[in-house]
């Protein structure tokens, strides 16, 4: 508010207001002096204002006293949080550093007015990233908690941090920001191999400063921590190599230095060893930097050429000698494992080695022809011992640069296991045996696909087949030949084909036993099935008997007398009771029971109901009266007393089985065949067919009408 003593209160002065913000922040009261803010001020965008005030006559606008300028200050409050300008924050620390160890220092700003109150009092604290690290409050200097963090184990923390004002007190406005802290490495972990051997093979033609192979230390730590040294172990067989680190693999590469033979030495052993080229003194405590390994070499055999007994050989030789004649021989060895058989051959550089032949098995040099001393005092010439089994060369139309070169292989595709292509490397090749113990018999014929390719750009191949013959030896096992021989084999027929038909009889026969051998399982337990029928337990019998070819064991004239027999029976007796036999069936089981190879029970009782017929009738019902119920128990027991005792039991007895049950039941018999014992007087005989078809022969044979016979008869 402005005032003048000259302001009486009777409205007479005015007021005026100029200077900063005049007008849109400020006002003043004309009549009273008061001045006003318009708007809201903010002290981070202006701190003070500089206005000038002076008091006129209302009336005249005379003024009343000088202009005086005063300043209007904005007076700070807490509206702004603390800010970080360069966040988020990247750090680094090493790793296996002690507690307390400097990481970084972040710094937050507050746009509140530091000299008044709390408004800009900034206290840090770490929302995330315990127990690893600490924040000073007051400064923000980030240190590290806890001890000896290992890269290997972790190596990238994040730490949330945050600032607020007002001291930190309840109320106080607050940010964060995020600092990002990387383990840096240290030299704390030695180079271990990962398994205590290694298993190399290197061919024995490998030349020498060739690599054999890699072998590797693995060192946990990074960059040139990381850096192996390999060295090999003096002594032992590692002179024959030598070794070198891979800068940038960290290989350790085994190098030849000398020259291998596999017949020489198989393989070597030999250690070597790995150790860091950068040591770091704080950790060597830890133990040995350094680690060792055994690598141990295999030389594989290579096919090498034939070598000869000696460089050079001399022969002498009279002139004129006739053609034919043997001057000498040349010997050469193979020297690989497989001691393949060398051959020779002469190699033609001069018209004049023509003269010469060469045994191609046993080496021996005869002429071709006359030699005259006058015309040439000595000969040189050049004879090759190989295991090459055939040369092979190749010609390209085109007209190639001077060193044109032509490269022969095999297909890759096709893997030969019988025979390989060798490049001499002077536009020939040669083809060589993979194995030894070839027989025409088995497979006279061979066929080997060989590639070549020029050197030119681009370069251009073709493929040839090779046919290769297995040829025969002569009886000496010297001489090779190939001509025509028969193989002994089915006409018509490979061996592979006779071996599928043998094969297919083989599997015949097989499906034909297994066949017989059901069928008669079957046969078996069908006869089984018919043994357990109850239907058939009584008259069931394994002994067939006699035929009609067999007078012994049956009389067929029985059978047939039995109409007079049962007629004169009639007459005697008005009424006869049935039972199970005819009289003439009884007739012949009593009279004949002694001739029967294997009597049973039929005959001994049909000898007591032929007795019991002599005496008395039976029943109407068919049962036996007191009498003969006594005579058949009597017969019973001695029958099973005999069984009892284990002697004079025929083999088929089911009487055996079974004990006499009395006489008198009122419940009669159970049996199916009781109604079968005793057949008409009247001849009708046809009831036996209810026992099967056998008994239905039997009734067609007695109810013929027998031929009037006399008395003596």
């Amino acid at each position: 508010q402005l005032h003048t003593d000259m302001d009486l209160g009777d409205n007479a002065v005015k007021y005026t207001l100029s200077g900063e913000g005049a007008g849109p922040i400020f006002t003043i009261d004309q009549i009273t002096g008061d001045i006003h803010a318009l708007v809201g001020l903010d002290r981070s965008e202006k701190s003070f204002y500089t206005l000038r005030a002076q008091a006129v006559d209302m009336h005249t606008g005379v003024p009343l006293e000088p202009e005086s300028e005063f300043i209007i200050k904005v007076q700070d409050i807490n509206d702004n949080e603390p800010r970080f300008p360069d966040g988020p924050y990247s750090a680094s620390v090493p790793e296996m550093s002690p507690t307390g160890t400097y990481v970084t220092q972040v710094t937050a700003t507050d746009a509140d007015d530091p000299t008044y109150g709390n408004s800009a009092r900034i206290v840090y604290s770490i929302l995330h990233g315990q127990p690893y690290f600490s924040v000073d409050p007051k400064t923000g200097v980030i240190r590290t908690a806890l001890a000896n963090m290992d890269r290997e184990v972790k190596g990238e923390y994040q730490v949330l941090l945050q600032a607020k004002d007002m001291g930190g007190q309840l109320g106080g406005l607050a940010s964060t920001t995020t600092i990002n802290i990387t383990l840096s490495d240290v030299n704390d972990n030695p180079p271990r191999f990962a398994k205590s051997i290694f298993h190399l093979r290197v061919p024995e033609s490998a030349l020498v400063g060739s690599a054999v192979g890699r072998i590797r230390a693995h060192d946990l730590d990074a960059g040139s921590n990381a850096e192996v040294d390999y060295a090999i172990v003096p002594g032992d067989e590692g002179n024959m190599f030598d070794i070198i680190s891979d800068g940038q693999t960290q290989d350790g590469v085994i190098v030849l230095k000398k020259s291998l033979d596999y017949e020489t030495k198989k393989s070597y052993t030999f250690k070597v060893e790995a150790s860091n080229i950068q040591l770091d003194p704080r950790f060597l405590h830890l133990g040995p930097f350094k680690d060792s390994a055994t690598v141990k070499v295999n030389v594989l055999d290579m096919d090498e050429p034939p070598v000869f007994t000696k460089p050079s050989y001399s022969m002498d030789v009279y002139e004129d000698t006739p053609p034919g004649t043997i001057i000498g021989s040349v010997t050469a060895h193979d020297l690989d494992a497989s001691s393949s058989a060398v051959r020779y051959s002469l190699e033609w550089h001069t018209e004049s080695d023509s003269s010469f032949d060469v045994d191609t098995v046993e080496g021996t040099i005869s002429t071709n022809e006359y030699l005259d001393r006058e015309t040439a005092v000595q000969h040189n010439i050049t004879v090759v011992a190989t295991k090459v089994i055939q040369t092979v060369s190749a010609v390209d139309m085109d007209l190639p640069p001077v060193g044109q070169r032509f490269f022969f292989k095999s297909p890759k595709e096709l893997r030969n296991r019988n025979f390989t292509v060798r490049d001499f490397g002077n536009n020939t090749a040669g083809i060589v045996t993979r194995r030894s113990g070839f027989q025409r018999r088995l497979q006279d014929a061979y066929v080997l696909p060989v590639v070549v390719e020029d050197s030119g750009y681009p370069a251009q191949s073709s493929t040839a087949t090779l046919t290769i013959r297995v040829c025969s030896c002569e009886a000496g096992g010297s001489l090779l030949t190939c001509s025509a021989e028969a193989v002994f084999l089915p006409v018509g027929l490979s061996t592979g084909a006779l071996m599928a038909i043998l094969l297919c009889v083989a599997l015949l026969i097989v499906m034909a036993a297994l066949y017989m051998g059901q069928r008669r399982n079957k046969e078996k337990e069908t006869l089984m099935t018919s043994k357990e029928d109850i239907r058939d337990n009584v008259i069931h019998y394994d002994d067939e008997g006699g035929g009609e070819a067999d007078t012994h064991a049956f009389d067929m004239g029985t059978l047939r007398n039995t109409h007079s027999q049962r007629t004169s029976s009639h007459s005697s007796t008005s009424k006869k009771e049935k039972n199970g036999y005819g009289d003439g069936v009884l007739l012949h089981l009593s009279s004949r029971s002694d001739d029967i190879r294997s009597p049973d029970i039929h005959c001994q009782t049909a000898s007591i109901i032929t007795a019991m017929n002599a005496k008395a009738p039976l029943s109407s019902r068919g049962r036996v009266t007191g009498g003969d119920a006594e005579m058949i128990k009597m017969f019973i027991e001695q029958r099973l007393e005999e069984s009892q005792k284990g002697y004079a039991a025929p083999p088929y007895d089911s009487l055996a089985t079974y004990a006499y049950e009395g006489d008198g039941s009122v419940a009669g018999s159970l049996s199916s065949i009781e109604e079968s014992w005793v057949i008409d007087d009247s001849g009708d005989f046809s009831s036996l067919g209810d026992w099967g078809q056998p008994f239905k022969t039997l009734a067609s044979i007695l109810d013929r009408q027998p031929p009037t016979l006399t008395e003596e008869s």
